[in-house]
């Protein structure tokens, strides 16, 4: 019925920084070296000890308050059956740890009824069929429970001066969630009150099963466990509250032990994270996480779509079942607050009259090469909405101040991330260009009427329209770095209006006689006739392609 313990008595297999556990003083070579037999194991044998107590005396759980390793010959231990059993029922409900019987002195064996009881209330009991010091032991396990505590203390002054000097410097938001994740070793998720991933530090391959549901298991998670605890898979959830007032909740995913403690660094990063609250504008943290997010998706820092489209819906953008277009509005600012309320404005009802959740939205940061002020977004409607130019104006209209000085540019409708990411590139590719037209808008631009814009997004990694673009404006990105010429701008303002060199003159800011000395110095240095249309559309893709690249 006994199990020989004969582990190295140098291992603990203990995490780094969890509490001592009854299995480890076993290991200890004071203990191992008698060859203790355990009899109530396995699961019992992960009790952590928070101290060691030896007594022989039959009242002794009142004198306990739990986490104990009690060490005993048994000597005052009542003789009846019934006795003894209420007995360990009550060390049991005293809390301790586990029970080392010193077989010889009273005992030759554990009675029955103390295994049994053992056993039906998991608690660890071991023999010894040997002498040992207790003096020895005790003093030896809580030589390493104090270290361990000293080096807890240690740890967790060494982790509030980190959070504290991060707090005290503005981090944002997102850089504090990913130190807690290095700190713990585990994926953090911040969110907001309502349940959406303000910022996350999460392994890709972990994105698509995590996020999917998101509000759903988070609610759950919140329901089931309760702040401090575990929730769902053991998901440890702190709030983000200061002076009364909770913005939402940092949530740890299970990771390995911290000499600080796990819920002890987590509530540090709360109380960062709660600091930066304070100094911030209302909504500071959306708007940063959904900034960061589009900005990510652009940058194609994402590992699956699946995993980026669980991601943007736990952040409140659904991608499944619904059209995504991407838009950048540039030449006025654009309020994320009112982009939202706009957004859940299209789409609000079908063509029967039937109410629906209506459009969202995330704003991003400008494009590089985009005149500002200006935003990236990404647009979700249902699926029977229409991004039609009347709609599309309400919305620039609702979100741009000033509006009339707004242009949108809007790429295709898509029904997927990959799709999805082409629409925000054609956008980019397409605010870049000249704007022509009246001076007062919004203006709208729509990638379906500039076929030649989408070919180059179609197209932009493709090496031979890289070498295209590059050989033909050498020359002229040549000429403008070594003298901070504008050939290109001027080379720009004339393709843009072929047939109108005023225009084209108006357009650079230069008069009209300055203008065409650059047409000129333009045609000697690339040796072309500007007037041929197949040189203007070979300089128009090349111009193209250098501003699908940002510059």
């Amino acid at each position: 019925m006994a199990d020989r313990h004969e582990d190295d008595p140098n291992r603990t297999d203990r995490p780094s920084g969890g509490p001592l556990t009854v299995g480890d003083i076993l290991r200890l070579p004071e203990l191992a070296r008698v060859h203790p037999d355990v009899l109530v194991g396995d699961a019992a044998l992960d009790a952590p000890v928070r101290w060691v107590h030896v007594s022989d005396s039959a009242g002794v759980a009142r004198l306990l308050t739990g986490g104990e390793l009690l060490l005993t010959t048994g000597s005052g231990w009542p003789g009846d059956p019934d006795l003894l059993r209420e007995f360990i029922v009550g060390l049991v409900d005293a809390g301790v740890a586990g029970l080392i019987l010193e077989l010889g002195t009273h005992y030759r064996w554990a009675p029955r009824v103390v295994v049994d009881t053992a056993a039906e209330h998991g608690l660890a009991l071991v023999t010894l069929s040997r002498e040992v010091k207790f003096v020895e032991l005790t003093e030896v396990v809580h030589r390493q429970i104090i270290a361990q505590q000293t080096a807890a203390l240690r740890a967790r002054d060494e982790v509030r001066e980190r959070f504290t000097g991060l707090a005290l410097r503005g981090s944002p938001a997102d850089y504090i969630v990913r130190q807690l994740a290095q700190t713990l070793g585990a994926p953090v998720v911040l969110e907001s009150l309502a349940h959406e991933v303000v910022a996350a530090e999460v392994p890709p391959a972990m994105e698509v099963e995590l996020f999917t549901d998101w509000e759903l298991r988070s609610r759950s998670a919140h329901r089931r466990g309760g702040e401090g605890r575990a929730g769902d898979g053991d998901w440890l959830i702190v709030p983000v509250e200061a002076r009364g007032i909770r913005w939402g909740s940092v949530i740890a995913l299970p990771g390995p032990e911290h000499p600080a403690g796990r819920l002890a660094v987590l509530e540090q990063g709360a109380i960062a994270l709660a600091f930066g609250r304070l100094s911030a504008p209302v909504d500071e943290w959306a708007r940063i996480g959904r900034r960061r997010l589009v900005d990510s998706l652009l940058a194609g820092r994402f590992s699956t779509p699946s995993g980026a489209a669980a991601r943007l819906a736990a952040a409140g953008l659904p991608v499944e079942g619904r059209q995504l277009y991407g838009l950048v509005i540039s030449r006025a600012q654009v309020v994320p607050e009112q982009a939202v309320a706009a957004a859940k404005e299209i789409g609000r009802r079908d063509a029967a009259g039937r109410d629906h959740a209506g459009g969202r939205v995330l704003v991003g940061s400008a494009p590089a090469g985009v005149p500002g002020p200006a935003a990236t977004l990404l647009l979700s409607v249902p699926s029977h909405a229409v991004l039609d130019d009347e709609t599309a104006l309400a919305f620039v209209r609702a979100v741009a101040s000033p509006a009339e000085r707004a242009v949108a540019s809007i790429g295709s409708a898509a029904s997927g991330i990959d799709e999805a990411l082409a629409s925000l590139q054609e956008a980019t590719d397409l605010a870049r260009g000249r704007v022509g037209g009246a001076d007062r808008g919004p203006v709208l631009r729509r990638v379906e009427d500039r076929p030649l814009i989408r070919l180059v997004t179609t197209m932009r990694d493709d090496h031979r329209l890289l070498d295209h673009g590059e050989r033909m404006l050498a020359p002229l990105i040549e000429h403008d770095l070594s003298r901070s010429g504008d050939l290109l701008d001027v080379l720009g303002a004339m393709l843009a209006h072929p047939a109108n060199r005023t225009a084209a003159a108006s357009a650079s800011h230069l008069s009209r006689s300055v203008f065409y000395q650059r047409i000129a110095l333009i045609e000697d240095l690339l040796d072309v006739d500007l007037d041929d249309g197949e040189t203007q559309t070979a300089l128009h893709l090349a111009l193209l392609v250098r501003r699908s690249a940002g510059r």
